[in-house]
């Protein structure tokens, strides 16, 4: 454990060189499966037979394409891997000149790996879950239309071209979850996403103007290079901006009642965005952001007050929850605001955010996949209180979401033992009150994740048989199996091979170091012992199993949940967070409309209409002086002359 705590790179500040060899092909990442959702796309019905299997090939060819990159930055060394590849002059405004441009670095490449991995399994994965739905062309270009938006996103090498990603992972995300949109459930889970996701996007936008305001420019490179001479209530600002844009993406505090409604999308959707996109979006726009949090203290503290409150926020919604994806989902927003903490502890923390989400989109993936494959056996029935013992029929899920549950909960040696794990030791780091609010945060977090998801796995595969009399459990078929044992494995061995403790420094460390830069560990320990802390954290992660275990595995669950606690029936409404967005921001803003309607129509519209209404009435007046008589024109003459001989004489 002491290998994170070396010295590293002092900062991330070295320059790009120009793409070659395989990375000059780099747009192919992008290219591939946008090509692959146009084909689908316009070639309509005609692709129905093997539009699917093309979408799988071309997302896999991405992950080829990816893996070559790697191999080609691993030819450099460590300070200098960072490739731009230049695409084309994209704003060419008089002075502002902006490329539209590529980067790859140990931080972009790290997620376009795990994009394309996870992403093509989940491919494979819905070419059995999908099999019989008749509209699956549209479902496989939508996945690669979101495959593609996400790798714009991790390889843009400006704001403003991340931005266009962004919004492109937003849109597929929406396509997605209301693919089922003849459910007007779901149609309006799809819509709730859509306009969280409004919410940050104004963030995002906003932080750019800031950007452009502040530097004159809004590429990493200008701006991470011009920070330090910036203004500190401007850095500020921007800090806070991307903030709210990370939160609305990546379902934190306050814009995260979107996520569980996000379920009413087939399965693989669920996988992709929890494990592989969407929701990792928002971590990757702060670390890849660092020099900027670095620079405001205060936006960096808000990261951290953000991430703690919805890891504890996601973790008891996650122990009221009955559906299985929904719990699911909880997870996901709970162990998100992991790795949005560890990323607002600075350099500290940043390369065991990104620890986490690579670990983390293998196991949750996996779990995920796993929820479908029990639904597919369980005739699409999503409610845990009608499965148990399960293992008896779907050995083979049972097996590959067990290894998905050991490493969420932190279980040595697997996966979030290494990652979840350096991210609590991380948050004891600090001087003052901040590392015992946020360690002891992150603790806590660490045992009601033990509970709430020892108690989907004991309710759903152990204990009594709780099936309904129409359910015959069977096992997926190869399609469907196959991608979960490879994340399965992943979730069992990944963490190990990243963290390699008896290297000197853990090798997704000492990748990350030239983007992140790193600390030094004679000068940052926690305030309490690492093997203490480590010994805390097993303790609660066994205490909440085994609470799950004594209350959901070897006593009866009911068919019929119990009215509960006061928390307990706040948690199954999600803490009531769709309520107070109704009452702080719709309700007000409704009201805010009606008011500048009527504004609008009696103010502005009356005003208008008042002075058409005098100046057409004037001139119906004025009109009737035009009557043709010659002698009331004479008569008007003889009238202006007396006038003008009178002002005459009295002016005299």
């Amino acid at each position: 454990m002491s290998s994170f705590l070396v010295p590293l790179a002092d900062s991330a500040a070295a320059a790009s060189h120009p793409a070659t060899g395989v990375a000059a092909y780099g747009w192919l990442l992008v290219a591939l499966p946008l090509l692959g959702a146009a084909i689908l796309l316009v070639g309509g019905r005609r692709t129905d037979s093997w539009g699917p299997k093309l979408a799988t090939g071309l997302s896999w060819a991405a992950f080829v394409v990816g893996f070559l990159v790697f191999l080609n930055l691993l030819g450099y060394a460590g300070e200098e891997r960072s490739l731009s590849l230049h695409l084309y002059s994209w704003v060419p405004a008089g002075q502002f000149q902006l490329e539209a441009g590529m980067l790859f670095d140990p931080l972009s490449i790290a997620f376009v790996l795990l994009v394309t991995f996870v992403g093509s399994l989940i491919h494979v994965y819905s070419l059995g879950y999908m099999e019989h739905d008749p509209d699956k062309r549209r479902f496989f270009a939508y996945l690669n239309l979101f495959v593609a938006a996400m790798l714009l996103l991790v390889l843009a090498d400006s704001y403003l071209l991340l931005y266009v990603g962004w919004e492109g992972v937003g849109l597929a995300s929406y396509l997605l979850i209301g693919f089922w949109n003849f459910n007007p459930s779901y149609a309006s889970a799809a819509n709730k996403a859509f306009i969280a996701n409004r919410v940050g996007d104004v963030g995002m936008a906003v932080a750019i103007m800031f950007l452009f305001w502040q530097f004159g420019a809004v590429d990493f490179s200008t701006v991470n290079g011009a920070v330090d001479g910036a203004s500190q209530g401007a850095v500020t600002a921007i800090g806070l901006f991307l903030l709210l844009a990370a939160c609305g993406k990546s379902a934190q505090f306050p814009l995260q009642s979107w996520l569980g409604d996000a379920m009413a999308g087939p399965t693989p959707v669920s996988a992709l965005i929890h494990a592989a996109t969407m929701v990792t979006a928002g971590v990757y726009l702060v670390v890849r952001s660092h020099a900027i949090f670095d620079a405001a203290p205060t936006a960096q503290l808000a990261v951290v007050i953000v991430g703690a409150i919805t890891l504890i926020y996601g973790a008891i919604v996650g122990c009221a929850k009955d559906d299985i994806k929904k719990a699911l989902a909880a997870s996901t927003m709970s162990q998100i605001g992991y790795m949005m903490l560890a990323a607002g502890l600075g350099p500290v923390g940043y390369a065991f955010a990104i620890f986490h989400l690579l670990t983390h989109g293998f196991f949750k993936a996996g779990m995920f996949l796993g929820a479908g494959s029990v639904m597919h056996g369980m005739n699409d029935k999503v409610d845990m209180r009608g499965f148990g013992n399960l293992s008896s029929a779907m050995k083979i899920t049972w097996a590959t979401f067990g290894l998905g549950w050991l490493a969420i909960l932190g279980v040595p040696p697997f996966a979030g033992f290494w990652s979840k794990d350096k991210i609590i030791e991380a948050a004891f780091i600090g001087e003052g009150w901040r590392p015992w609010v946020f360690g002891l945060a992150t603790l806590i977090g660490a045992g009601i994740t033990a509970f709430y998801m020892s108690r989907l796995f004991f309710m759903t595969f152990h204990g009594k048989k709780r099936w309904p009399e129409d359910a015959h459990p069977h096992e997926s078929p190869p399609t469907m199996i196959y991608p979960m044992m490879i994340l399965a494995a992943g979730s069992a061995v990944l963490g190990l091979i990243l963290a390699w403790p008896f290297a000197q420094t853990a090798p997704i460390v000492s990748w990350l170091a030239p983007v992140v830069g790193g600390h030094d560990g004679a000068e940052h320990h926690p305030v309490l012992p690492v093997p203490v802390i480590t010994v805390a954290t097993l303790l609660v992660v066994a205490l909440g199993a085994g609470y799950a275990w004594l209350r959901y595995c070897r006593d009866a669950v009911p068919r019929t949940a119990p009215v509960g606690s006061l928390l307990t029936r706040a948690a199954r409404q999600d803490l009531y967070q769709d309520q107070v967005n109704e009452g702080l921001l719709m309700r007000p803003g409704l009201h805010l409309t009606r008011a500048l309607v009527f504004l609008d129509k009696r103010g502005v519209d009356g005003a208008a209409g008042g002075l058409a209404a005098l100046i057409g009435g004037s001139s119906s007046r004025l009109r009737r002086v035009q009557n043709g008589l010659a002698r009331s024109y004479a008569l008007t003459m003889l009238l202006g002359v007396v006038v003008i001989l009178g002002v005459v004489w009295v002016v005299q």
